[in-house]
């Protein structure tokens, strides 16, 4: 019987022989940059004489390669190039580093994978449609993951001198971690900070049995030994044991998260007055400036001390610094406010990471998290008024001559 084609079976097979025919385009891609890497290394083009050549090639060598549209086998050229000493050394490629078998592209899918909560047997079969039937072994996916623990260690203990971030976001996290073997739930400490441009970056973060001082004064004694300079702000959720580390630096300002406040009082207040308290509240934080809010923080007191003791008690705790943001142009007001900059990265740690009942270890609970960070897993977007931060610095500098 004839062959029986149909409109669909046409679109697969054209698919497929396009798929094929930008395979091997890659791989020439990719043959052409190594020879032109080695061409540059030798400072001569193949069969080219030349007077300044700085080495010779010698031959090549085919290897079967990952690449994001699969795994080919590719012509690897080989040469050695002369060292100042006289002597010659291997040609090593940038693109395909010697012995590398993957390419970046392959690795960060690995990666993608596993920081969606995915295990080896996940991996692979997520990769299956990529790589075909020669699948990544399961030491093969150990690597990658041991080169994002490798990255994070070097993160945790990089030098901070040359860094500045005006606004520091400060605040817990709760996970669950096997310890002292149980799975106990523990805060991971992290600051989180507005560079210059009003990028937001993970600074820091740290594991701890608890957000006490002692361990508060742990992290930011690590930042300013590490050369971190003191911040213009400091946001935090009022948390006694950040309070008190936060005072390591005594030029910053402190910022009380006007949301963890709300929720305090709401906490105190009777159900039934609870809807009076967030109007009378919200009076003060979207004020039109300081001494709008002032008034309608009077007003508050005043009302609340006969209302309700607890409120008005749990609202002075607070004292001024609940009010440090009016301080700062009014485009900024919204984002130095509160940590909610903070919380939507706390959630969005909190989706990534509930597949996951708890952690092993303490390192792979924090070399996830700073993976979704580093490799994009999670994006975030500026400050609001990041424009007027320049100003500020230099305000502040001007005010330090």
């Amino acid at each position: 019987m004839p062959e029986i084609t149909t409109p669909d079976s046409g679109l697969v097979a054209f698919r497929q022989d396009v798929h094929k025919l930008l395979r091997r385009r890659v791989l020439e891609a990719m043959e052409i940059v190594l020879e032109e890497e080695l061409s540059e290394a030798l400072g001569s083009a193949r069969y080219e004489r030349s007077d300044s050549r700085r080495g010779y090639r010698n031959g090549s060598e085919k290897r079967t390669v990952k690449t994001s549209l699969g795994s080919e086998e590719i012509d690897i050229p080989r040469g050695r190039v002369f060292k100042p000493d006289g002597e010659s050394a291997e040609f090593q490629s940038d693109l395909l580093p010697r012995y590398a078998r993957r390419t970046k592209a392959v690795d960060d899918a690995v990666l993608g994978v596993y920081l969606a909560g995915g295990n080896s047997r996940r991996i692979r079969k997520a990769l299956e449609p990529l790589l075909g039937e020669k699948h990544l072994s399961k030491s093969a996916i150990s690597r990658v993951v041991a080169r994002l623990k490798d990255l994070f260690a070097t993160w945790s203990e990089r030098d901070l001198s040359e860094e500045f971030f005006p606004i520091l976001y400060m605040d817990g996290i709760q996970l669950k971690v096997r310890l002292a073997g149980r799975v106990v739930s523990v805060p991971v400490l992290i600051a989180l900070g507005a560079d210059e441009t009003g990028t937001k970056r993970l600074v820091a973060m740290r594991l701890c049995t608890s957000e006490a001082e002692v361990h508060w004064s742990s992290v930011i004694g690590d930042l300013r030994d590490r050369g971190l300079h003191a911040p213009l702000l400091i946001v935090g959720d009022g948390h006694k044991g950040l309070q008190k580390a936060a005072k390591a630096w005594p030029g910053a300002r402190v910022q009380r998260c006007t949301v963890h406040k709300l929720e305090t009082l709401v906490a105190h207040c009777p159900v039934h007055a609870r809807s009076e308290l967030k109007r009378d509240y919200r009076a003060i934080i979207t004020a039109k400036n300081a001494m709008a809010a002032r008034e309608a923080h009077s007003a508050f007191m005043k009302k609340w001390e006969a209302l309700c003791p607890p409120v008005a008690k749990s609202m002075l705790e607070a004292g001024d610094e609940l009010l440090t943001y009016f301080d700062f142009p009014t485009s900024m007001r919204t984002s130095l406010r509160s940590t909610n900059s903070l919380e939507n990265l706390n959630r969005e740690f909190r989706r990534r990471t509930k597949t996951q009942a708890s952690f092993p270890n303490e390192g792979a609970a924090l070399t996830l998290l700073y993976g979704l960070i580093a490799f994009g897993q999670i994006r975030m977007r500026k400050i609001n008024g990041h424009g007027t931060l320049r100003d500020l610095i230099k305000q502040r500098n001007d005010q330090a001559a």
